[in-house]
């Protein structure tokens, strides 16, 4: 929502101040539809130089994040805390041998069928399932620490392979301005070899070649270099509820009580995404 309403204000300031101070929108936007087929063309062919298949459809993820925002909102991350939490309590209480259909067939087990949203987020669950599984063929005999060094590696890899997207995107910012100069040089070169022409169709060819530049200063700072400021944002917003998981199992795994165990996982998120802990307990006891 916010990125539309910020394109309508960008380009309303842009060629609205342009239009009230007496600009000439027609040659503009004359100008710009050809001028745009260069600098356009010449970014969409960086991206393919620069990605693979799969980079370049993580790329069209990635924008699609831009509008959409965060895939997750408050109420999955009470979500994900009281889902751990109970499948932790499940080890504790009942024995690797009760856990281990629920982490090896999440589909079908019965704690995970209550948070349908989770379940879809693969990544989410893998991590989940992945880590306990390895607690439970162990029987007990890993190191908390050990745990924590596996969990850190496995979601710093998950968000690696998320930043991808953002560094393309922010790459492309970068290379706009130079290519609404390649598009305003050729501009330039056809209107040397119109040198005859009268000083008005040189003047607006020159104008033409001149929208080029300011096409590519533009969109480089004003629309894609914002969204790879905000695929960045997204990106740490979705990495919070993977920590969530990695708190809860390890502190439940340090036999902190259930409290601080919540506690040290509901502290380490963002205002945006922190539920009271009154309410969490409350999610807890299944109010």
């Amino acid at each position: 929502m916010f990125p539309v309403i910020g394109l309508v204000v960008l380009f309303g300031a842009v060629f609205g101040v342009f239009a009230m101070t007496g600009g000439a929108l027609g040659p503009v936007f004359e100008a710009i539809p050809h001028e745009m087929a260069t600098i356009g063309g010449a970014g969409i062919a960086a991206l393919i130089i620069g990605n693979d298949m799969h980079g370049l459809k993580a790329l069209g993820a990635g924008f699609g994040k831009v509008f959409k925002g965060p895939r997750h909102n408050k109420q999955d991350h009470i979500d994900v805390i009281a889902l751990t939490t109970k499948l932790m309590k499940l080890l504790r209480t009942e024995g690797p041998v009760a856990m281990e259909s629920h982490v090896q067939d999440p589909k079908s087990s019965a704690i995970f069928a209550e948070y349908p949203r989770l379940l879809a987020n693969h990544e989410l669950t893998a991590l989940i399932c992945d880590t306990l599984t390895l607690i439970v063929v162990s029987s007990g005999t890993l190191e908390v620490h050990a745990v924590e060094d596996v969990m850190d590696n496995a979601i710093k890899t998950h968000m690696t392979g998320l930043e991808h997207p953002q560094h393309a995107i922010q790459g492309l910012g970068d290379a706009l301005p130079a290519l609404g100069i390649v598009a305003a040089v050729l501009g330039v070169v056809k209107t040397m070899g119109s040198i005859d022409k009268p000083p008005t169709v040189l003047g607006a060819m020159i104008g033409s070649a001149l929208v080029g530049t300011f096409m590519g200063v533009m969109m480089a700072y004003g629309i894609v270099g914002p969204m790879a400021g905000r695929l960045q944002q997204v990106n740490e917003a979705d990495a919070q509820i993977f920590h969530c998981v990695k708190q809860v199992i390890i502190a439940s795994l340090h036999g902190w009580p259930q409290p601080l165990v919540v506690e040290s996982a509901r502290s380490g998120l963002s205002h945006d995404y922190r539920p009271g802990l009154s309410e969490l307990l409350d999610a807890l006891r299944g109010r």
